[in-house]
């Protein structure tokens, strides 16, 4: 087993960081590009499905390959398209072709989430749950810089300089290049020690389907949240817009915290019991967001970002124990599939929100993590001694 290699973790933390940039800041420039294009709510939310299904749904697919034959090209390949994809939305003419630059930006993530959990295990030595964590956390702090970065060029500069957005990916992929001999070095040693299969996991198919369900009820609680925090910052509370990107921002910082306690958390006290903590604080404070206003708002969200997104790497863990032959697949159903189908159902809330308004679409909200912690009781998973 290869030693813990924290130099490379943090370069796969940034590669990490700059693809889901583009992917948190989508959901802030959608009242640019509504305004712009006179687009629906539904229509707003279409342009997030369509996101979800490129960037995480089909994330499996890419796993598959990875597991069979390692793809490392699909790293420095899926950043560029991102970051292409995204930063070229501001001079898209028509919706249309606003749909199909999400599609290629969306197809940039999922390319290289897969092959970036897997690769990551590679320079985690036995620290797996510290070094997925570091992993991961680049992915969070994306997320929550991506609608910052973009509203700072918005502000200053306009959207038709949103281009400049894409500067984030070129350096990404240079850095990777000038390292690649040592990510080859590790697939190959990988694939070489790991030609006999280990011993398939009791129940693992019911605690994988349970385990993907609660997330799918997680992420739709984020991006329903990502989605209609502006919407109810700007429409509902007469909010300044920059603020209401601010929100998002905060709301995703806090899941920075929680990922990075929940990890640690998880290995004292179980994995399971961390994601059941997680998705019942949860449910417990999402509805101080309709009696909170000013600065204590933002601290609601805060409190949510924390909690709900404290389990994200328990459930990655989760899912490659239970499938510990197909790592590449464990995470893309877990990481994409799941996350994806969650944020599909952005779009049902886009309907309800142009049929009763956006407060009734964030009560809708509410009722997911109270699911997600319902079924998260339900999960059979391998006895965890502490």
């Amino acid at each position: 087993m290869s030693s813990f290699n924290l130099r490379m973790l943090l370069l796969l933390a940034l590669g990490h960081l700059v693809t889901d940039i583009y992917q948190g800041a989508l959901s802030t420039i959608l009242p640019f590009l509504k305004e712009k294009l006179s687009l629906s709510y539904t229509m707003a939310g279409a342009i997030l499905m369509t996101s979800s299904i490129t960037s995480s749904v089909i994330q499996p697919v890419f796993g598959i390959i990875s597991d069979k034959k390692g793809k490392a090209f699909l790293l420095p390949l899926g950043a560029f398209c991102a970051g292409i994809g995204f930063s070229l939305l501001a001079w898209s003419p028509s919706y249309p072709i606003v749909l199909c630059l999400v599609l290629v930006s969306g197809l940039g993530v999922a390319a290289y989430h897969p092959e970036g959990y897997k690769t990551a295990t590679f320079f985690t030595g036995e620290q797996k749950a510290t070094g997925m964590s570091i992993f991961t956390v680049g992915g969070n702090l994306g997320f929550a810089l991506g609608p910052i970065l973009t509203l700072l060029v918005i502000q200053y500069f306009g959207l038709d300089w949103l281009p400049v957005m894409a500067i984030p990916a070129v350096l990404f992929v240079i850095l990777i290049l000038s390292v690649w001999r040592i990510i080859s070095d590790h697939h190959e040693a990988h694939a070489a020690l790991n030609r006999a299969p280990a011993a398939p996991v009791p129940g693992a198919r019911t605690g994988l389907a349970l385990v993907i369900a609660t997330v799918v009820m997680r992420s739709w609680t984020q991006f329903g949240l990502m989605s209609y925090i502006p919407f109810y910052y700007i429409d509902y509370l007469k909010g300044n817009p920059v603020h209401a990107g601010t929100m998002v921002s905060i709301f995703l910082l806090g899941g920075v915290v929680g990922t990075l306690s929940g990890s640690p958390l998880a290995d004292k006290w179980g994995h399971k019991k961390v994601l059941m903590l997680s998705l019942g604080l949860t449910s417990l404070i999402f509805p101080l967001i309709f009696y909170a206003d000013g600065p204590a708002l933002f601290g609601v969200f805060a409190l949510l970002g924390m909690t709900l997104i404290a389990s994200f790497t328990v459930t990655i863990v989760m899912a490659q124990r239970l499938l510990p032959n197909n790592l590449g697949v464990a995470s893309g159903l877990t990481v994409g599939f799941a996350i994806g189908t969650g944020g599909i159902g952005v779009t049902i809330l886009g309907v309800i929100a142009d049929a009763y308004g956006v407060p009734a679409a964030l009560k809708f909200i509410g009722i997911l993590p109270v699911a997600g912690f319902l079924m998260s009781l339900t999960v059979p998973y391998p006895s965890e001694k502490r």
